[in-house]
Parts: C-alpha cells; structure tokens; sequence
C-alpha cells in the first residue's frame, strides 16, 4: 500500500468516524484508534494523537450547529469542561504510566454500561422536582426545540455529573478518544438532561478536553501530520453532516445508533489489546 492509498483509505474510514461522532455525541476518537490500530497497524501513542486531532476537528465542525440551532447548552457545557480540563492533563500526563491492556478492558466495560443504560426509556419532558440550589446560582437550565415547540429542562445532581466529567477528562488523555460516551452518560441518565441535548453539548465540550490533551502528546512528539492530517480532513466534512442528520432523527433511534457503536468498539478494542496474548 503506497502513501496516496493510505491516505484515501484513512479519510474514508475518518469521514464515518466523523459522522458517528457528531450524531452520537462520542467524538469520533472511539472509532479512529480501533481503526488506525487494528486495521493499519499504527502505533497506538500516534493513533491516539491523530485521534485527539480529529476529534477537536469532530467538535468544531458539530458545535457552531448545535450552539446555533439552539441544541447545545452553551452555559452547562462551559462548567463542565472545568472538571474534563483537569482530567484531561491529569490523564495526558499518566499515559506512559498505566497499562493500556488493563485501561481498555475498563474502558470497555464502561463503554458496554453504558449502551445498556443509553436504552432504558426516561422521560425527555421536564420532572415536577424542584430546582436544586446549586442549578439555581449557575443557571444551568434551558430550552431546546422540539417537533412541538420549545421544551425546557435543567440539570440535577450536578455534584455527581462534574465528578464523573472528571474521569472522563482522565480517560480523553488516556486513550484520545474524547470520552463522549461517559460524558453523555453522565448528563443523560445522571444529570437527567434530554437525549440531544447530551449528545449535543457532547461534542461541543469533548473539543476542548482532546486540545489539552492533544497539546501534552505534542510536546512528546505523538502527532504525526502525515497522519492526522487525512484524519482532520474526513472527520470534518463527516462530523458535519452528522451534525446536520441529528436534527431531523428521533430519539429512539439516536440511543439505538449510539449503542450499537458502544458495543461494537469496546469489543474490538478488548480484541485489539488481548487478540494477540
């Protein structure tokens, strides 16, 4: 295989990365460093710097949509990153130290919870529970549009949601897979957010955890231009037209394609680190 064919074959499996990623809220990156490690044999430290690059790439191509659209909570998304920040280097800084073997088999087990989860029926329309003190002083409330109209929402336990956006910051360093499974778990079925809206804020919040942790596999010298750069170039025009079929898909059919997705990639992420043992 010679460069221009790698290179093709790259962008087209980074274009569905990119779709999947922006319809689901997972960022891309969970799909892009099975396939760049499995399926082209790349270093896993150089596929996940060009996963964290098409994942920043994945965030701003579905963000401005969303933001504009009025899916994304702008407000809520900010607070968060506080916690996925600090995560995110913490994680950076602990990739050489911990086995990637035993992280993936976590992560897997994480990714299989949470696609069990994504499939249990909740309500999309907003509880009669009072507004909890801490939602009420940052505001973390809104609307979003809906086939009838404006429906509002808020966010609940919002101590538990930032703890879990930490670990999931840990996990985006880790593994450069922007960790939007975790942080759409967390705001879905924790902080009891509407599906879009989880998915939505999603990824525009994973865009600022992969770019601290794509700044510390930088300086080590992890991201390859020849590399990321067919990644970056599929995983923008696909996470835009993802952006724009999330609009018009229903919900159910949202959970469905996002648990589908989970349990595909943490099998062959699981096979990808035991297959050969």
């Amino acid at each position: 295989m010679n460069i221009l064919e790698f290179s093709v074959l790259v962008w087209a499996g980074s274009f569905l990365a990119g779709f999947l990623g922006a319809l689901t809220g997972l960022g891309g990156g969970v799909v892009i460093v099975p396939l760049l490690t499995s399926v082209f044999g790349v270093d896993i430290r150089y596929a996940i710097g060009a996963s964290l690059v098409s994942v920043i790439a994945t965030s701003c191509a579905a963000a401005s949509t969303y933001i504009r659209q009025g899916y994304a909570n702008l407000r809520l998304g900010m607070f968060l990153e506080v916690a996925t920040t600090i995560g995110a280097i913490v994680g950076a800084l602990l990739a050489t130290m911990i086995s990637i073997k035993l992280l993936t088999l976590v992560l897997a087990i994480v990714l299989l919870y949470s696609a069990y989860l994504a499939q249990q029926p909740r309500s999309e329309v907003l509880t009669d529970d009072a507004e909890e003190a801490l939602t009420q002083q940052l505001q973390l409330h809104g609307t979003y549009p809906t086939p009838d109209g404006l429906m509002s929402y808020q966010a609940y336990s919002v101590p538990l949601g930032f703890g879990l956006m930490s670990i999931a910051g840990v996990l985006s360093g880790l593994l450069g897979i922007g960790s939007g499974a975790l942080k759409v778990l967390a705001m879905d079925q924790v902080m009891r957010l509407p599906f879009k809206v989880s998915t939505t804020t999603s990824s525009f919040t994973i865009g600022v955890t992969a770019a601290v942790s794509a700044g510390v596999y930088l300086a080590r010298g992890y991201i390859d231009p020849g590399l990321s750069m067919p990644v970056m170039l599929g995983v923008f025009p696909g996470a835009w037209l993802g952006a724009k079929a999330l609009m018009g898909t229903k919900v159910s059919v949202l959970r469905v394609v996002f648990s589908v997705v989970l349990v595909v990639m943490s099998f062959k992420m699981v096979y990808n680190a035991f297959g050969e043992m």
